[in-house]
């Protein structure tokens, strides 16, 4: 299982004064992924937290298509802070 994984680029301050913005919401849904996704490294056969990924994979994949359609410097910006990979679809 891999540890520490996880991306401390919001500091408390920011996490109590932005909890509603797009790109806490974001960043909330990638360490649950990255979290999730060390699990399978361990559980192949969880298949209910396996369905929980993919609902988080697409939560995470909507905002995401909000902020490019919104502001696509932010999404740009977010995209490479948080390393993920760009939608092939839109």
């Amino acid at each position: 299982m891999v540890k520490n994984s996880f991306i401390p680029v919001i500091s408390q301050e920011q996490k109590e004064k932005n909890s509603g913005s797009v790109e806490f919401q974001i960043f909330k849904f990638t360490n649950r992924i990255r979290r999730l996704t060390s699990h399978f490294e361990l559980h192949r056969k969880d298949y209910l937290s396996q369905r929980g990924l993919r609902k988080i994979l697409g939560k995470r994949q909507r905002l995401l298509a909000y902020l490019s359609k919104k502001d696509r410097i932010r999404y740009k910006k977010l995209i490479n802070q948080f390393d993920i990979r760009e939608s092939q679809i839109r």
